[in-house]
């Protein structure tokens, strides 16, 4: 495969005062935003294009984008109006070039998370990628990065895209092309500034189709989508047509008692069903557990419907139990609607959806809370005083939001 010459940080600096062809074109159109995830799990918002023109780069950002060094940004489109295939294909496909990066020629770059968005472009706007940087500005990892679009020729196809800084501090961001079996050609600079803060997170739009689903229908149409490459959501499927969509609770009290990991939520179910002689229920239910795996290895859209959907299932057998005698529940449909939003409240996200009608009947829900050390020495063994910053932030925001 033919490379387009890969000029280096001299030539392209030099483009920037000259002419730039076409440019009248790209300045009608509004600049594109990045939010970019910095050290400490703070995030930059950055606005791309002719709009930005007149604003300084973020200090932050422009320390993590320019020199010395280099970094490239590596973006995942949607097609505007994606359906839940799109939205799958364009997960599988993330998610195989982290893989790709982390374990490839290009282990040794650092990598951040990156958003790709119009500001107000609603659902289907966002692109998820990744910002790859290269310490030591290695003319390898350019060739790499082309070499791995190469390979990826079906839609949706990445983006890639390279930042340098400017002689003032200021930075600019330079798309690479392909060019019809010719290579590939790197277009012309566009600016890069501080954009404004959103009001509401760019992924917003996008929860009640990828992250807390609201109701059945919007869950079972990501596993249709899975059918043809994971015929396990085909079995999943089966099972929650065999539920009833409007399950009723019967005369016999039902309690679900959520917690996060290694609060002990397992020893204290298993403890109140026995004194109570109550049937103990799990989420996920028996019937799908066994290809729990499996989906906690798909992308996030994938594992969280499965997990949806196996709540409609637990929701059935609860209707059916509680006509017997009482039920005791290890998690229900709060703990997957918590982890969801708290996941993206960790970028500024605060929004929560109104659990579905069928999962309602409940007759009281117990939360339980420990130390945030306590849990993770639970979990890994150890007895360290506290697991890493990003896990304490994000784990004690989790906890808050049981709390109405």
């Amino acid at each position: 495969m033919a490379f387009a010459s890969l000029p280096r940080a001299q030539p392209l600096l030099a483009r920037l005062s000259g002419p730039r062809r076409g440019a009248r074109a790209r300045t009608m159109a509004p600049p594109r935003c990045l939010a970019l995830e910095l050290p400490g799990c703070t995030l930059a918002h950055l606005a791309v294009g002719a709009g930005a023109a007149d604003a300084c780069p973020d200090p932050r950002a422009a320390a993590l984008l320019g020199g010395p060094g280099r970094s490239f940004s590596l973006c995942v489109p949607v097609a505007p109006g994606g359906d839940c295939a799109a939205r799958v294909r364009a997960a599988r496909l993330h998610q195989r070039l982290l893989r790709q990066l982390r374990a490839g020629p290009l282990r040794g770059c650092q990598l951040h998370r990156l958003l790709s968005y119009c500001p107000g472009g609603g659902p289907g706007a966002v692109q998820r990628g990744v910002l790859l940087r290269d310490p030591g500005d290695s003319p390898d990892t350019r060739r790499a990065l082309l070499a791995l679009l190469d390979a990826h020729v079906e839609a949706p196809r990445p983006r890639l895209g390279e930042f340098v800084g400017g002689p003032r501090r200021e930075l600019w961001h330079f798309a690479w092309e392909p060019q019809d079996g010719q290579g590939w050609r790197q277009g012309g600079p566009e600016p890069v500034a501080r954009a404004p803060e959103p009001a509401l997170h760019p992924v917003v739009p996008d929860l009640p189709g990828s992250g807390v689903f609201p109701d059945r229908e919007s869950a079972r149409a990501v596993l249709e989508a899975c059918t043809p490459f994971i015929p396990e959501a085909r079995a999943v499927l089966d099972l929650v047509d065999q539920c009833p969509k409007q399950a009723q609770k019967g005369k016999f009290p039902v309690v679900v008692i959520e917690g996060l990991d290694a609060t002990g939520k397992t020893t204290v179910t298993q403890s109140v069903s026995e004194s109570l002689k109550a049937v103990l229920l799990k989420s996920p239910p028996a019937c799908i557990s066994q290809w729990r795996k499996l989906f906690d290895d798909e992308p996030t859209i994938i594992r969280r419907a499965f997990y949806s959907l196996g709540n409609y299932i637990v929701a059935s057998e609860i209707a059916k139990e509680s006509t017997k005698s009482p039920v005791i529940v290890d998690r229900h449909y709060i703990f997957r609607a918590v982890f969801g939003s708290q996941q993206n409240r960790e970028a500024g996200t605060e929004s929560f959806h109104v659990p579905p009608a069928s999962h309602t009947h409940t007759s009281a829900i117990v939360n339980i809370l420990a130390n945030v050390a306590h849990r993770y020495n639970r979990r890994t063994g150890t007895k360290r005083r506290q697991p890493p910053e990003p896990t304490v932030d994000f784990r004690i925001r989790s906890g808050g939001a049981y709390i109405p």
